[in-house]
């Protein structure tokens, strides 16, 4: 695994790399299903670079006005950069997606990129978004689902294992179990205070021509396997994903090696009553 990159590095990596391909594939099923507001206020969480965040706020016209929040003050530099130049109103500020500081009932629609959020902190989000939206807004997040990642799972429980990391076997199991169903998340946003839940789901395939490939992609290498792999020991890292390499290539018989995300979007509207 590559020495961890900085805050800078990682917002021009998440720009060139990560938001034109991954991120597109959320903000593809919020386009298609979320219908926005004429006018109003709009918050945008884990807004990243900004993009899609300006592309609501084209869309939608000068009543609605967005807001957009990143945890990663490096990422919001380069969102504002962009709407300085489109000269489009959209605001980016930084903040916690699962702690806002922001008051009760401020917006008239919320929207939140969970795909790169840690699944521990999908619940509190959805909460937080909830709170903050006006009764009756609309409420939106997108996130992969209970499924997704299979083929490197599997993978990676046989690299763990070749490793001798016995221990870490569990591990495999909790990534797997811990990504919530699509009935779960909707149960989650049911909790939050939202009615009228609903769900779209659409699979979504990477796919890649080798294991370095694979590897050495910066939406895995600097995103995703900063998660997947925070549980094993620094000492074992290298070795692990080495074996991760070795097995991609062994297994993917001059095929390419494809990883499945089961991308959801899930909308409630928030309770009159709240």
């Amino acid at each position: 695994m590559t020495t961890r990159k900085t805050d800078k590095e990682l917002a021009f990596l998440q720009d060139l790399f990560v938001a034109t391909d991954w991120g597109e594939r959320f903000a593809e099923l919020v386009d298609e299903h979320l219908q926005l507001p004429k006018e109003g206020h709009a918050l945008y969480l884990a807004s990243g670079t900004g993009g899609h965040a300006i592309a609501l706020q084209e869309r939608s016209g000068e009543e609605l006005k967005f807001l957009g929040l990143d945890e990663n003050e490096e990422c919001l530099e380069l969102a504002r950069a962009k709407a300085a130049a489109l000269k489009d109103g959209v605001e980016f500020r930084h903040g916690t997606v699962d702690h806002l500081v922001l008051p009760d009932d401020g917006f008239d629609i919320v929207v939140g990129d969970g795909s790169l959020i840690h699944t521990e902190r999908i619940r509190t989000m959805l909460a937080e978004m909830t709170r903050v939206a006006s009764p009756g807004a609309l409420v939106a997040l997108a996130l992969p689902t209970f499924s997704s990642f299979g083929e490197f799972f599997s993978i990676y429980w046989e690299a763990l294992h070749n490793c001798g990391l016995l221990d870490h076997e569990s591990d495999v199991e909790k990534l797997i179990s811990i990504l919530p169903s699509v009935s779960a998340v909707e149960e989650i946003a049911e909790q939050a205070g939202l009615d009228e839940v609903q769900s779209w789901t659409r699979i979504e395939e990477f796919d890649y021509d080798s294991g370095e490939e694979f590897l050495n992609s910066p939406l895995i290498s600097d995103f995703l396997m900063r998660i997947w792999l925070e549980t094993l020991p620094r000492k074992s890292c290298e070795q692990v994903v080495k074996e991760i390499g070795r097995l991609i290539n062994e297994e993917r018989h001059e095929a390419e090696f494809a990883l499945s995300v089961k991308a959801t979007l899930v909308v409630g509207r928030k309770a009159l009553n709240q």
